[in-house]
Formats: C-alpha cells, sequence, structure tokens
C-alpha cells in the first residue's frame, strides 16, 4: 500500500470555513493526515516566485518566530516564498499544507522540483490538498482556483513580496473579500519585488513586521505579556470580553448583554487597564 494515499474527504465537514466563500468545494482530494492541524489557526503566507534576499529573511524569521503556537503553515507549493514558507514552517516545527495547484499523483504534483519537498510535507505531519483530478498537471486557470482556497481556509493571508501584477495579489484580494485578516511586510520602495505589498499597505493591510503582529492580530499571548489565565475577571468583565472576539460598539455590547451604563463604564475602563481590550474608531477589540 501506498505511504499516503490520496483520499477524498468531504470539504465543509473537515474545513467549514470554506463554506462562505463564493463557489465551495463540495470534495477536496488530499494526502497526508489533520491530526497536527486539528485545533490549530490557519495562516496562509503567500509571495513572489522571483524574490530577493529579503523576502527571504523576512518569510523565515516570520515563520520561525511562530514556533511553540497552534498554528498551520498554508501555501501553494510554487517556487520562491511559497517553498520558504513550507521549508520554514518544517523548520520551526509547525505542520503545513500546500495547495499544489494541480491534481496529487507524484507525476502531476506541480511544480516538479517540488515533489520531494510534498514528501517532506507529509513526513512532518502536514497535507497536500486539491480540489483537481487526481492526473491533471498545473494550469493558467488553475492556480487562480487554487488561490482562492488558500485565501478562504486561512484566518489571515500574509504577503511577502509581491510584484505589481501577480497571483499574490489575487489571494490577497480574494482574502478581503471573504473577510480574512490580511497583513503584509512592507518592502524596499524602490524594488519591484515590494511594489504589491506597498500596494496593499496603503490600501489599509495590516503592517507585518515581526512575528508579534502575527499573534496580536490572532489574539495569542505574547511573550512577557501576563497570560490570560492569571488575570481575574468579574462576571461582567468576563462577558465583555467573551463577547468582543470581533470589534463590537460600546452601545451594541450594552444592549446585547443588557447591561446599565455605569456598570458597563466601570468594566470597560477596568478592561483596558488590565490590558485586554483597546477602543479603535468607536469600537472595542480585544488587545
Amino acid at each position: 500500500m501506498e505511504e499516503f494515499p490520496i483520499e477524498i474527504i468531504t470539504a465543509a465537514e473537515h474545513f467549514p470555513q470554506l463554506r462562505e466563500i463564493p463557489q465551495p468545494p463540495k470534495k477536496l482530494y488530499t494526502r497526508g493526515s489533520m491530526e497536527l492541524i486539528k485545533g490549530t489557526t490557519l495562516i496562509t503566507v503567500v509571495g513572489s516566485r522571483k524574490f530577493t534576499p529579503y523576502g527571504r529573511h523576512a518569510c523565515e524569521s516570520l515563520i520561525q518566530g511562530l514556533r511553540g503556537y497552534p498554528i498551520t503553515i498554508v501555501s501553494g507549493l510554487a517556487y520562491g516564498i511559497d517553498t520558504i514558507a513550507h521549508e520554514s514552517a518544517l523548520r520551526a516545527g509547525l505542520p503545513t499544507i500546500a495547495f499544489p495547484g494541480s491534481g496529487l499523483n507524484w507525476d502531476a504534483i506541480y511544480p516538479a522540483h517540488n515533489r520531494p519537498l510534498a514528501k517532506r510535507i507529509l513526513a512532518a505531519g502536514g497535507m497536500l490538498i486539491s480540489e483537481f483530478n487526481h492526473t491533471m498537471s498545473g494550469a493558467p486557470w488553475s492556480f487562480p482556483m487554487r488561490n482562492r482556497l488558500e485565501a478562504g481556509i486561512a484566518t489571515i493571508t500574509i504577503v511577502i513580496e509581491a510584484q505589481e501584477k501577480s497571483g499574490t495579489l489575487i489571494t490577497a484580494r480574494l482574502a478581503t473579500e471573504y473577510n480574512k485578516i490580511v497583513g503584509a511586510v512592507p518592502g524596499p520602495i524602490n524594488s519591484p519585488s515590494s511594489v504589491g505589498a506597498n500596494w496593499l499597505l496603503k490600501l489599509g493591510a495590516v503592517p507585518i513586521t515581526e512575528s508579534a503582529d502575527i499573534l496580536h492580530e490572532l489574539h495569542f499571548h505574547l511573550p512577557g505579556q501576563l497570560p490570560l489565565t492569571s488575570i481575574t475577571l468579574n462576571e461582567v468583565e468576563q462577558k465583555i470580553f467573551n463577547l468582543v472576539s470581533t470589534p463590537l460598539s460600546k452601545e451594541t455590547i450594552i444592549t446585547h448583554l443588557a447591561l446599565d451604563i455605569i456598570t458597563a463604564s466601570i468594566a470597560f475602563s477596568t478592561l483596558e487597564i488590565k490590558g485586554l481590550i483597546k477602543e479603535t474608531y468607536g469600537l472595542i477589540d480585544r488587545t
């Protein structure tokens, strides 16, 4: 029996977040196991095939800084930043998912150069995923389809170097349309490889300059911070903190929890002093 055989799974059952994208796949072909991926936060990391030393270093250092967190790195197995993202995840001991944009037969996986990397991903407990027939080779139309799955499956998409017109920007645009977080690594203003990422930042993407920026966006406890488990909250504070997993106005919170204004004001102030919430543009959000 072949090690890591191709299996068929129901997309909505195993990855319910894909129900939220247009034309969600009904089934997916996979190799590997979901055991290490279950319960982790999925982060898509994409970027230029024509990466620079700056882009390589940024990708490697950002992913290395996520070591030890329940995170899975998603990328497309392509040349360039995709390859670096998968390899960096393996070095950091993080599971990784590859969407190759082709079928999953070994002689079909694209690019052929990365077939050994694909096997290393599986051996480390990661997965290969495709919605294409086993024998299908990569085609110009298959990569944008693959990109929509990369954007839809993850909580945040991070762009590390992208030229002015690239598939990377397609993935970022789709992530925006799916109401996902989009982050971008700022690059040198005179580098063609950074034009796309810098453009995303102008449009409001989250600047990613260190691993802590990613962890902050995902509400993970950061090194040096007081763990949430050691912070005592009263009943009202706990209810407010639980509710603001997404930003909400004070009025919405007060109405939803049926609080009086004085009790709510005290709780908001206390949570802010404890460093658990912040108010930005009239919305309360976790820090």
